[in-house]
């Protein structure tokens, strides 16, 4: 069975930085490629950074500079370190996991909700 499990989120003032974990089971994490999205009230969920299985990324040009997605093979885990963030971040984080051609599905969290206060 596969989980994904968001710990990190929490209420931070403008400036302030968090750093989002997403612990997987039931994949083979080191070939699967990852994600974080983020869903603000009334909006669409968004892509906000992906890392590939080799370790590239890629980021919605609102967090460049400011995010960094990284990925632990050896723990199963991947990461978004948040800085400078703006009340506009705040959303409920989601991770996700893409098998490709291994797997039809794609998974996701139950979301962490970040908060940036003015």
């Amino acid at each position: 069975q596969v989980r994904l499990v968001e710990s990190g989120g929490g209420l931070v003032q403008a400036g302030g930085s968090l750093r989002l974990s997403c612990a997987t089971t039931g994949i083979i994490f080191r070939i699967v490629a990852m994600a974080w999205y983020r869903q603000a009230p009334g909006n669409q969920r968004e892509l906000v950074a992906a890392i590939t299985t080799g370790g590239s990324t890629n980021y919605v040009d609102s967090v460049k500079g400011r995010f960094t997605i990284s990925r632990d093979n050896a723990k199963n885990t991947v990461f978004l370190q948040m800085n400078s963030l703006k009340p506009e971040d705040t959303a409920v984080y989601y991770c996700h996991a893409d098998p490709g051609a291994l797997d039809v599905n794609v998974y996701w969290g139950q979301g962490t909700q970040v908060t940036v206060s003015s």
